[in-house]
């Protein structure tokens, strides 16, 4: 039922996770008093089973038009909500937060977006599979359960991984790979986020053990981010990899989200 006096709070998954991933963090700020929402992107069907089953139902699905999907559902909200979005999911939570569609952000693991340079050795391993065959950036690439736990979720045990796989793991567009690993050679790439425009507080995590967005990686997207007046904030998780806001640590990464938005006047209540 819906609230007018609770904040919003949307979710946004990144590649290879369905938003029922989120399921934990929806009960965690319910409970703190927050309204949420994780819609999927666009081709996600309701259950990661069901979009395994349709994987072409994603293919070609770019930054721009996943970005366009969560602004539209943002647009029919009666205020503008704290977004919080993961891998690919971080990305298109800055955008959002730098197109004034949000109140705050927080980007888990988030992506590179246009003018971060560094490039990690074991970032570009990981993604390697996807970018080396062209062909694939109009089509889906799904992991397998032995490239989900070496990329995705390495810092946790294997059966904690093939578990998430199994529950969470679904196929994703390639498109968005290759959008961010040529954002720097595109003027106009579906990558950029405005980080020059007034904008509410952003707040970017990152996992030290991180083997798709490294720890570097983040760092080098908050040292942009940092030079708008606005605030931004970088928490470094020493000992965990890609998958922390969905495996068993998540709810230290939640609770580190909850204090941000506690400290940075985005309480539960809109009245408060």
């Amino acid at each position: 039922m819906s609230n007018p006096t609770a904040r919003p709070v949307v979710f946004i998954h990144g590649l290879w996770m369905h938003s029922s991933s989120w399921g934990a963090w929806l009960d965690a700020f319910d409970r703190a008093g927050y309204q949420t929402f994780a819609p999927g992107w666009p081709g996600d069907a309701e259950t990661a089973d069901a979009t395994r089953k349709n994987p072409d139902a994603l293919n070609n699905r770019g930054i721009g038009e996943v970005t366009e999907h969560y602004a539209k559902f943002i647009a029919d909200l009666p205020t503008p909500p704290v977004v919080i979005g993961h891998s690919f999911g971080g990305l298109i939570a800055q955008k959002l937060l730098g197109s004034g569609s949000a109140a705050g952000c927080v980007a888990i693991n988030p992506a590179q977006f246009r003018g971060v340079l560094t490039l990690p050795l074991a970032q570009v391993k990981s993604v390697l599979p996807v970018l080396s065959k062209p062909w694939l950036r109009g089509k889906t690439w799904s992991h397998t359960p032995e490239s989900y736990h070496r990329t995705f979720a390495n810092a946790i045990p294997r059966e904690e991984s093939d578990k998430l796989f199994a529950t969470h793991g679904i196929p994703a567009p390639a498109r968005p790979l290759f959008q961010a690993g040529l954002a720097n050679f595109a003027p106009n790439s579906e990558a950029g986020v405005d980080t020059k425009r007034e904008r509410g507080p952003l707040l970017m995590l990152a996992g030290g053990r991180d083997r798709l967005v490294p720890e570097a990686t983040v760092r080098s997207e908050y040292k942009i981010q940092r030079k708008n007046p606005g605030v931004t904030e970088l928490v470094v998780f020493a000992d965990r990899g890609h998958s922390m806001p969905a495996d068993h640590g998540w709810h230290e990464i939640a609770d580190t989200a909850l204090d941000f938005l506690t400290k940075q006047n985005l309480p539960a209540s809109l009245t408060a």
